[in-house]
């Protein structure tokens, strides 16, 4: 495979990673709204951490606790694709509901620092074997799942 190709492949994926987290970069857009705050940035951004710890629906999940698990997943998902095997405690994943003013916001970095590892690993190992692209797909797919039930939740 040349080059050009790889890169197209490699910067596909990142641009669809990118409108599900940071929102659409241009006037059409892969799957999302076309709309200014769209992505998982621009919706939970102006979320207070009261809102973002209530429970909702039958599940009783919040949206501190879909970020909090999508931080974890992004970081795991650029582990596994840069070859790293090791068991994750998925569980963990899923340990917090509710967040102060601080928390929140560490919460919000750990996110960003995730999903930069993610594209990092994503640009420079995704093409390295079948594991490592399959990896990238999911990573990606499970960013836009989130995204779909953190909106969800905040319009709710």
């Amino acid at each position: 495979m040349d080059h050009l190709a790889t890169t197209n492949i490699t910067g596909q994926l990142v641009a669809v990673l990118r409108e599900a987290i940071e929102g659409p970069q241009h006037s059409w857009t892969y799957f999302t709204d076309n709309q200014p705050g769209t992505g998982l940035f621009g919706t939970i951004g102006p979320l207070s951490p009261a809102e973002v710890s209530r429970p909702l629906g039958k599940s009783g999940t919040t949206i501190a606790g879909h970020v909090h698990h999508l931080a974890f997943s992004l970081h795991a998902s650029a582990a596994w694709i840069r070859g790293e095997r090791r068991r994750w405690n998925w569980d963990e994943s899923w340990q917090v509901r509710t967040v102060g003013s601080n928390e929140w916001a560490e919460l919000r970095n750990r996110l960003r620092q995730s999903y930069g590892e993610l594209t990092q690993a994503i640009e420079q190992h995704a093409l390295e074997s079948e594991e490592a692209m399959g990896g990238a797909i999911g990573a990606v797919a499970h960013a836009a799942y989130h995204l779909a039930v953190v909106r969800q939740k905040a319009a709710g």
